[in-house]
């Protein structure tokens, strides 16, 4: 399937566009791809398509979008930060790469091809339609990448002779935006080389008014160096030499189409952050590719200094040590001792020039503002591991943000310092090495260092190396990521440090401030969190939710404080604690069970649990890792407990084998029957539904044998009959779901006899007994409306949804299948909503409604595929087949 956003928003199969609906419905398609396959919450979604007026139900109208888009094919995905969508088949995704293809290209007519193509891609205005005020926003911007990459199709374009056809362009453009002066420029250019220099100098003098008039100041100095070209002017042979203290740029640097894109229009100041890592993430590698590409744009001269910042081996450099070298590169042969002396020399030297200035690795604020010239023709990088705050506030600089590499540009990198063919003969392999190094370019240079000075070792040994030893593997004898890590930590205050390795122990991939608070048990948290920030070692990457780059991660577990049990018991009693209260909520019948130790957030409600479990759920995991580790047996069986509700409407089964399998270790070692019974069954019954049927019984007759109460019993009896009905047994089946309800009629539980009638009655239908089936489901119906038990009535109407269409009345399946559709789609349980849609499609298509029939098929198949559901899966896409 392939996307377009580089004009109306569309979807296409084949050549052909897909009917995605109205406007609303093409914003939602377009937020999410735009975000190129980052999870988008559903409040940021409907911010980003109704603006300041969303509608009353605005949550539900998004989610019925969602459903619509899937419906006709968009694999959109729920994950725990909202919906995702992955894809790289979208226009400006391809315009993107073939305008960073056409720039690093050095052959001109090549170049000039791609540009070419790249500019195809746009069918008219981005985003054409939306009309929110973050698209308009995104548009403004996809406007200027367009235009850059025009401009420099035209600097090619003009290269290679082609001015004469450019002119009629060029012409419409300057009209169009008459300040550029680029453009102008090009103008310029394209009329001299075409016979018409009159013109060209007759176009610089009617702009050098217009700015004068208008902005009160003349063309910049490659415009005025042009002018003088064309008059047959040259600078005078004793012009003073200008500094040229620019180190060599990267040689291999790959990717960073964005930030160079920001870079490209600089304010008077840009400050070159990192996001997600302390060093290693290319700040130096980003500043110096900049500074080279544009050299020519300053024509008087670049200064640059390494402040040493954060240097393993040595002091800071001095702002005075600094301004000295700058003021011996500007021709002074005796510079004033005082710094404020000095600086002021500096800012006079450099007043009227264009200039740009370097200061690289930057220590804060204070080291750099002496170094700022005055003068606004000059333009300043500098690189840092902390936010300079100090200089964005007071000097109005701009903040360009880095973040790891992503999997396309960490495979350039390789290929550019290894080879396309030594890369692409082991992709599995590559693959998993990308993974490894997380992104981070001083990672990936090392690795390769590696690999280029030992060719003949196969990269899967490379791999296996940093499998086995991640930072020790990373080390050699010009770069160690310990070291660079290491010198980010000396900013900090003792209390962040110690967070630091905190978090480092917890292994989550990222956390909410709520749990972090919960392992420090400090009330200063957030403040210790903004130092972490301030040093790019925590990345606050959506509001109020942390993560570390995986890297880091390992470092800081290393320098992690030695006793700090207490920490993470606090920690995961904190996730133990609330999964048991919304477990409670999600199934309040359960039978209960004494409470973990630990401070629970406040969940009010089923919807809030279900929220706080989609967005905890990879910490409540790391959670029980660390309990299972630490041989916390208690815990790490009881967040198992309390996730099992959750997987089930979620279709987790595969994550519930893990967590069961710890729990069942847990339950062995803590000799407890009870939850040694609840391992074995709930473990079973995940083994089952991935297909796994042998594993599954075996530890389903298991609890049979090991449980000892009425009720226990009961509820592995249950159990067996789902099991034995999935492996095709639908006698033995009933059998089973008839010794259930003979015991919880005994016991007298209303909840669980309404279950075990649906049950008994859902698999005499499925050997026929039609009006035995009816009578046994009308009676759970009847009680589960009388308790309230949405769950059980939502599983009732769809037997006899089955029923109704396997007697004939197909007008009365439909409506029970909807019904039990809605409660489901209420319960937040998308499991049963996939198995329901897959019996109402049945129906659709038995009274000839296969349009309806096959979208609820296809929502079918998405949930399906999702949850991991392999069979089921390919039944139903047999089925649309």
């Amino acid at each position: 399937m392939d996307f377009g956003l580089l004009g109306g928003v569309r979807a296409r199969v084949g050549g052909d566009d897909l009917d995605i609906g109205h406007t609303r419905r093409r914003s939602v398609l377009a937020a999410l791809l735009l975000e190129a396959g980052r999870p988008v919450s559903a409040e940021r979604l409907v911010d980003r398509v109704w603006g300041a007026r969303p509608p009353l139900r605005a949550k539900e109208t998004l989610y019925g979008y969602v459903s619509k888009l899937r419906s006709a094919g968009i694999d959109i995905q729920r994950r725990p930060g909202g919906y995702a969508l992955e894809t790289d088949r979208v226009d400006l995704v391809e315009f993107r790469a073939l305008a960073e293809q056409a720039r690093a290209e050095p052959d001109d007519q090549r170049a000039a091809e791609l540009y070419d193509q790249a500019l195809r891609q746009w069918r008219g205005d981005a985003l054409d339609g939306l009309d929110s005020p973050w698209f308009a926003q995104v548009r403004d911007s996809l406007r200027a990448e367009r235009a850059a990459v025009e401009l420099d199709r035209n600097d090619v374009a003009i290269r290679l002779g082609h001015h004469a056809a450019l002119l009629p362009a060029l012409r419409d453009a300057t009209q169009a935006d008459p300040l550029d002066e680029r453009l102008a420029g090009q103008l310029m250019l394209a009329l001299h080389r075409s016979g018409r220099s009159s013109e060209a100098l007759q176009h610089y003098d009617a702009l050098r008014r217009t700015l004068a008039d208008e902005l009160g100041t003349d063309p910049g100095k490659p415009l005025q160096d042009l002018y003088l070209r064309l008059l047959g002017q040259q600078a005078p042979a004793d012009a003073p030499a200008v500094p040229r203290q620019l180190p060599a740029p990267q040689r291999w640097f790959t990717g960073r189409a964005k930030e160079i894109a920001d870079l490209t229009e600089p304010s008077a100041t840009v400050v070159i952050t990192a996001i997600g890592g302390a060093g290693g993430i290319g700040k130096t590698a980003l500043a110096l590719h900049w500074a080279h590409q544009h050299a020519d744009d300053f024509p008087d001269g670049q200064l640059y200094v390494n402040l040493r910042g954060f240097d393993p081996v040595g002091d800071p450099v001095t702002p005075q040590n600094a301004l000295r070298g700058f003021l011996a590169a500007l021709g002074v042969d005796d510079p004033p001792a005082d710094l404020d002396a000095q600086a002021a020399l500096y800012r006079s030297l450099v007043a009227d020039k264009r200039m740009l200035v370097v200061l690289d690795n930057a220590r804060d604020t204070t080291q750099v503002t002496p170094l700022l010239p005055g003068g606004a023709r000059c333009t300043v990088l500098i690189t840092s591991r902390l936010q300079l705050l100090g200089l964005l506030t007071a000097h109005g600089a701009r903040s360009v943000a880095l973040d790891v590499l992503d999997e396309h540009e960490s495979r350039a990198f390789l290929v550019s310092r290894l080879g396309a063919e030594r890369v692409e003969a082991e992709p599995d392999v590559t693959r998993e090495l990308l993974e490894l190094c997380g992104g981070l370019p001083l990672a990936l240079s090392i690795i390769a260092a590696r690999a280029v000075t030992q060719p003949d070792l196969p990269l899967s040994a490379l791999t296996e190396e940093l499998k086995d030893q991640r930072l020790d593997a990373l080390d050699d004898l010009s770069a160690d990521l310990r070291t660079v890590f290491a010198c980010s930590l000396r900013v900090l205050t003792p209390a962040a440090t110690e967070l630091f390795g905190l978090i480092g122990l917890t292994s989550a991939p990222d956390l909410s401030l709520k749990a972090i608070t919960a392992l420090t048990g400090r009330a200063d948290t957030r403040r210790l969190l903004r130092e972490l920030e301030a040093a790019h070692l925590v990345q606050q990457h959506r509001v109020g939710r942390y993560r570390m780059h995986d890297l880091v991660r390992l470092y800081a577990a290393e320098v992690a404080p030695a006793h700090a049990d207490a920490n993470l018991k606090a920690f995961i009693g904190y996730f133990a604690a609330t999964a048991h209260e919304g477990d409670r909520l999600i199934e309040p019948h359960r039978p209960p069970i004494t409470a973990p130790d630990g401070d629970p957030a406040p969940l009010p409600d089923v919807t809030a649990a279900m929220d706080w479990f989609d967005a905890e759920y990879e910490s409540l995991l790391a959670a029980q890792r660390l309990a299972a580790e630490h041989r916390w047996h208690d815990v790490a069986w009881h967040l198992a407990w309390a996730l099992t509700n959750y997987h089930l409407r979620r279709g987790h089964a595969a994550e519930d084998i893990a967590v069961w399998r710890a729990a069942l270790d847990a339950a062995d070692a803590l000799q407890d029957r009870f939850k040694q019974v609840s391992a074995h069954k709930f473990l079973g019954m995940a083994l089952t539904d991935v297909g796994r049927y042998d594993d599954g019984d075996h530890h389903l007759r298991q609890a049979l044998e090991l449980v000892e109460d009425d009720y226990g019993k009961a509820a592995a009896h249950r159990a067996m009959a789902w099991a034995m009905e999935r492996r095709g047994d639908v006698a033995g089946a009933l059998e089973h779901a008839q010794a259930q309800l003979v015991r919880f009629r005994a016991l007298g539980i209303p909840v669980r006899i309404a279950e075990a009638l649906n049950d008994v009655g859902y698999r005499m239908a499925r050997l026929g007994d039609y009006e035995g089936a009816e009578a046994h489901c009308r009676e759970a119906l009847a009680l589960n409306e009388e308790l309230g038990h949405v769950e059980g009535e939502a599983a009732t109407s769809d037997s006899l949804g089955y029923i109704a269409h396997h007697h004939g009345r197909d007008a009365d399946a439909v409506e029970h299948y909807r019904h039990a559709l809605k409660l489901y789609r209420q319960l937040d349980n998308s499991y049963e909503e996939a198995t329901v849609l897959r019996h109402f499609g049945d129906v659709l298509a038995a009274v000839g409604r296969h349009d309806e029939a096959r979208d609820a098929r296809q929502r079918a198949l998405t949930l399906l595929r999702a949850q991991g559901r392999v069979e089921d899966a390919d039944e139903v896409l047999a089925l649309l087949g």
